[in-house]
């Protein structure tokens, strides 16, 4: 074994080392993602045909492990953390070699491809995530995200910390009509900074905000993350459903998703507005009060609902529509785009070049979004064609905590690969 280490501990290292080096590279990481997958996997073949890499395996023709398995343990529960004594025995990374292991992932990728995203079923839950893009970025282009946000701060302004309170409110409408964190934190940090600084609030308070609140476009549905997940999801609870003898399984919905998402997003929501007030309290000085000019107010409560409504009646018809059944996340999400622009033509604002404007942007997230869904789907075969995943199972599975411990780790492992990788990353790997 090279440096004692087993062959699956190595290539995963490798795998990994490959990883954090194209990004750091400063390549785009949709394409730094696929990079590492290829560049990883011809290291890998050649260390294997050199006979570097040698995994150990349970002898499962010793005596030790028939008795074992006679004795009433499952064969999928014999592992080596769980069972460190049995006998093992030395066998290549690829037992048949890399050409075959390379032959049968590679149609793998070109028929998990095919089903996810040409021509199977999944098409029609992700066409959702085009629709959600086009219905937020019209309301950014169209000037009506930014309509709320200045009304909000002039309404919630005069109360201490109003202008924060208003960024928060603001963040989780724009969560709600966007699902696209990128969007709503660029949107707010362009209009609400200067503002909040300007006005004496401390640069802490202000960046956090914006930060903090951009970050709801990832659990308060509509949210594009949660559309993935639910692809994702769906296969996945089928397969572990069968795997325990139920074929008839309930299947996992992205509506599912939307609903079970709706409560946290709401209580983080609050969380945010109640430290906002609390830092009000305590620390009156880093977030002012900010007065409305007298000549505003008489029209501030008309203001207020002309720019609050029509949005406000957008979300709840998608949303409604969801939970509520009447219809899919790909139909709901048509019905919000379509929405979006009538709201933009109703104030003018839908001319041609907003309208180029928005359908290039939406062309670009969304290519970008499904480039990385290719790069992600080719390293995670490299990193199951080598047993990674096999690895990874048994030592998660076989933690002190049980199920309890194994979801704390892997909690930990995604905050850390939060500070390199976003969202669609972490979920397609």
């Amino acid at each position: 074994m090279l440096f004692g280490l087993d062959g699956v501990e190595i290539g995963l290292i490798i795998v990994f080392a490959c990883l954090f080096g194209g990004i750091l590279s400063g390549f785009p990481v949709a394409f730094a993602i696929g990079g590492a997958g290829i560049i990883s996997f011809g290291i890998i073949a050649a260390l294997d045909s050199a006979g570097l890499m040698v995994h150990q395996a349970i002898d499962q023709s010793s005596q030790a492990y028939r008795d074992l398995v006679n004795s009433g343990v499952p064969n999928d529960a014999v592992s080596k953390f769980r069972y460190p004594d049995l006998p093992l025995i030395g066998e290549s990374v690829f037992p048949q070699g890399w050409e075959v292991a390379l032959d049968r992932n590679v149609s793998f990728i070109v028929n998990r491809m095919n089903e996810r995203v040409l021509a199977g079923q999944s098409i029609e839950t992700l066409l959702a995530v085009l629709m959600f893009v086009l219905m937020g970025i019209t309301l950014e282009r169209s000037k009506i995200a930014n309509d709320l946000l200045t009304t909000m701060a002039r309404v919630f302004g005069p109360l201490p910390g109003g202008l924060a309170v208003s960024i928060v409110v603001v963040g989780a409408f724009l969560a709600a009509s966007t699902g696209i964190v990128g969007a709503t934190v660029v949107t707010m940090g362009l209009l609400a900074l200067p503002t909040m600084l300007r006005n004496n609030y401390s640069p802490e308070i202000a960046t956090g905000v914006i930060a903090a609140s951009g970050t709801l476009g990832q659990i308060i549905p509509p949210s594009t993350v949660l559309i993935f997940m639910g692809d994702m999801l769906s296969g996945i609870n089928s397969q572990v459903q069968m795997a325990k003898g139920n074929f008839a399984p309930t299947p996992v919905s992205v509506g599912d998703l939307f609903a079970g998402a709706l409560l946290p997003g709401i209580l983080l929501v609050s969380l945010y507005l109640s430290y906002v007030l609390f830092k009000a309290a305590t620390a009156p000085a880093s977030c002012p009060a900010t007065p409305v000019p007298a000549d505003e107010k008489s029209q501030l409560v008309r203001d207020f609902f002309v720019a609050l409504m029509p949005p406000l009646l957008l979300i709840l018809a998608v949303l409604g529509s969801i939970l509520g059944g009447i219809a899919t996340p790909t139909e709901a999400a048509s019905v919000g785009a379509v929405g979006a622009m009538v709201l933009a033509a109703m104030r003018w604002r839908l001319s041609f070049r907003i309208l180029r404007e928005t359908m290039i942007a939406t062309a670009t997230i969304t290519s970008m979004v499904f480039i990385i869904l290719l790069g992600a789907s080719v390293f995670s075969i490299v990193f199951r064609m080598m047993g990674g995943d096999n690895l990874v199972h048994e030592f998660l599975s076989n933690l002190p905590g049980g199920p309890l411990a194994a979801v704390a780790v892997v909690m930990i492992i995604m905050f850390f690969l939060g500070f390199i990788l976003d969202t669609f990353e972490i979920i397609f790997i």
